[in-house]
């Protein structure tokens, strides 16, 4: 009980640091208002040009909002794998490693309180401009739905994130992993495109993915909330948590075995 208490406690405190500068918070969060303006005359297009209010089963409205949630959880994501590698690189590492509590557990706690904001924030700038364009929210079992779900989102992230910041311990620089990272996320997780709107064969790939569990199955239960699609996704999140928080703490232990600190 201590021990939760502990993380708790490192949780409140990020999460309270994260209001330090309301102006960089709200000036950030603002980014996401064009991005919807944008996205809203893409599709608006075209919808037009395809000469149809549905495609795929998505209209222009659910397709908007779906687009507002994928880029809530996107934007909300700490850059955790620059901040490991950083700290690798200038030998603070040693200094975190030392500390009485779990490197892993920590680096959660802090994602989780710099994510809360961030992603609250987000959701109003984003919500306001697409209520604006295609009218009110979709039903509060979508938000029910898609607010579980995220939790399961940050997990994903924190692992995929933490595994990237880790290989530090061997390479050093992990932007060009980060890269890869962000376009699988891209395309595969269904940010910039719904799933929806892939032809058959690249649905049933990218929907097996981690990825598609992190950006497309939230997103979708906002907009599409059903038991079945609830099930299949938190399902998926199960199974991937497990295999990569697996992977996780193999490869924390070896690294943590194998490291050489720069400068500490």
């Amino acid at each position: 009980m201590y021990s939760i208490r502990k993380y708790w406690a490192i949780f409140q405190i990020t999460l309270i640091n994260s209001l330090a500068y309301p102006g960089e918070l709200i000036g950030r969060s603002l980014m996401i208002a064009p991005f919807m303006w944008i996205f809203y005359q893409l599709w608006k297009v075209t919808f037009s040009a395809a000469g149809t209010d549905t495609i795929n089963g998505m209209t222009l409205y659910s397709t908007m909002w779906y687009l507002m949630m994928a880029e809530t959880i996107e934007l909300s994501r700490p850059a955790l794998a620059r901040t490991i590698s950083d700290n690798v690189k200038d030998g603070s590492i040693a200094y975190l490693l030392n500390k009485p509590y779990s490197f892993l557990l920590y680096q959660f706690s802090n994602s989780l309180g710099e994510s809360v904001f961030r992603a609250l924030m987000n959701a109003i700038f984003g919500g306001l401009v697409v209520w604006w364009l295609v009218g009110s929210p979709p039903a509060p079992l979508g938000w029910l739905f898609a607010l579980i779900a995220l939790l399961g989102t940050w997990i994903l992230n924190f692992c995929i994130t933490c595994l990237i910041g880790l290989s530090a311990f061997l390479v050093e620089d992990v932007s060009p992993f980060v890269w890869i990272y962000q376009k699988f996320i891209f395309i595969l997780g269904g940010f910039l495109i719904p799933l929806d709107f892939y032809p058959e064969w690249l649905q049933v790939i990218a929907k097996a993915l981690p990825f598609s569990a992190m950006i497309y199955g939230p997103s979708k239960l906002f907009v599409a909330p059903t038991i079945e699609l609830f099930a299949n996704v938190i399902l998926l999140q199960l199974t991937w948590i497990i295999v990569l928080g697996t992977t996780l703490v193999f490869s924390y232990r070896r690294g943590v075995a194998y490291l050489t600190v720069n400068g500490g």
